[in-house]
């Protein structure tokens, strides 16, 4: 395969575009290796920008490239050194498909990539191709290229996700709304940790910022307001229906516990029968009070009727829950219309859910605001998903970097 027929097919399998192979050599247990050079006989000076053809000297290194099959491939690169001839300084000419100071190439890079992404470092590394930290600096390196400042940015979305669960430990995720894709992701949801990621993207990024959807956390409605005054605080419609099913859970186990303890003190009364009957009626409810109406099945509706028939408190709160949703559920409805439909309920539902209406007087503007463009996080829940299933399936990956890298890279090469 060494003569000129056969390093021309060679060439035409190694498929570089500017790259010709000059030698191969097979050595065994090890693959093949290809000698390899630039077929243009001049190069571009770095310092002054002039085409130069005057050869200084040769500078030969191995990187690894694409399996031929079952047989490992590397490149024996002649990187040549030429000295310019106006300025007099030498330079090396520059490889489009492999890095400097890389030991493999890009395309390898980019296929490795790829099986991490629907596998992890270890059992990549265990293949025998790459070493766990060549893989961790392709990473590295692919996120740098695909992590640059957003462009056309003018919906935000903040939001977090448990880095793990029950620590406290949270990162933020923030979204561009308008894409549904991954912007980037903070090792911590603080205002300090958040807002020198925000200035890295510069002024103008900033400034054409219209709408920022927030969860109910006064942290990020302060740093939003810092960074950029002029912009329209949108409080996600989700988080905001999320306080208000949470009282009405809190209050569902209040009603199982109050029945309980009043079946103990009665226990040899005859009211022990109604209050068994009660507790039967609440036992497993939760998500029949909870889900969306429209949303139950035949057993949980079943079950609904149940409790409304033995707890007319639950039952009253089901209720407004529900006319609660139907408010940002309804299309037609505008700021105004909703602003009057919040206030009116409000009104009927400070009796059973006190902590939510506090909370709703306290973001009536950012909660109104959604009813001007219907701007929402909720892509962020499914990704937040798909960012939690990146966790789990990220065996190998050290630290949170790593972490980050993944799920960014994973939006680049899947979305």
């Amino acid at each position: 395969m060494n003569t000129k027929k056969g390093t021309k097919v060679l060439t035409e399998l190694l498929n570089l575009q500017g790259i010709k192979v000059t030698k191969m050599n097979q050595l065994p247990g090890i693959g093949i290796i290809l000698q390899v050079e630039s077929i243009p006989k001049e190069s571009y000076c770095h310092h002054c920008g002039i085409k130069s053809n005057r050869l200084h000297q040769n500078h030969r290194y191995l990187v690894k490239d694409l399996s031929w099959g079952e047989t490992s491939v590397f490149l024996e690169i002649n990187r040549r050194q030429f000295k310019c001839k106006k300025c007099g300084k030498p330079f090396s000419e520059k490889f489009d498909f492999v890095n400097n100071r890389r030991t493999y190439t890009k395309r390898l890079a980019n296929t490795i990539i790829k099986s991490v992404l629907s596998s992890d470092i270890q059992s990549v590394a265990k293949q025998g191709v790459v070493t766990t930290e060549e893989i961790e600096r392709m990473l590295s390196d692919a996120s740098r290229e695909f992590s640059s400042q957003p462009s056309g940015l003018k919906k935000l979305g903040i939001d977090e996700i448990a880095l793990i669960k029950g620590q406290g430990n949270y990162c933020a995720v923030l979204i561009d709304l308008e894409t549904s894709k991954l912007i980037t992701i903070v090792p911590g949801r603080t205002q300090a940790e958040i807002e020198p990621v925000l200035n890295s993207w510069g002024s103008q990024v900033l400034e054409q910022i219209e709408e920022v959807s927030i969860d109910l956390w006064k942290g990020y409605k302060t740093l939003v307001k810092k960074l950029m005054p002029n912009v329209q605080v949108v409080a996600d419609r989700f988080h905001v229906m999320v306080q208000v099913n949470q009282e009405l859970d809190t209050q569902i186990k209040r009603e199982i516990r109050q029945v309980i303890d009043l079946k103990k003190t009665s226990i040899l009364s005859k009211k022990a029968a109604e209050y068994q009957e009660i507790l039967e009626g609440l036992n497993d409810s939760k998500y029949s009070l909870l889900k969306n109406k429209q949303n139950l099945n035949e057993k949980q509706t079943i079950k609904l009727m149940e409790v409304k028939k033995v707890c007319p408190n639950l039952a009253e709160m089901h209720k407004l829950k529900e006319k609660f949703r139907q408010i940002f559920e309804n299309k037609k409805t505008n700021w105004l219309r909703a602003l009057l439909r919040i206030g009116i309920w409000q009104k009927r539902a400070k009796q059973y859910f006190p902590d939510t209406v506090k909370t709703i007087t306290n973001w009536l503007d950012e909660i109104i605001a959604y009813f001007d463009n219907s701007t929402t996080s909720g892509i962020v829940e499914g990704i937040n998903n798909k960012l939690k299933l990146i966790k789990r399936s990220a065996y190998g990956f050290r630290n949170f970097e790593n972490y980050k890298n993944r799920c960014l890279l994973t939006w680049h090469f899947n979305c």
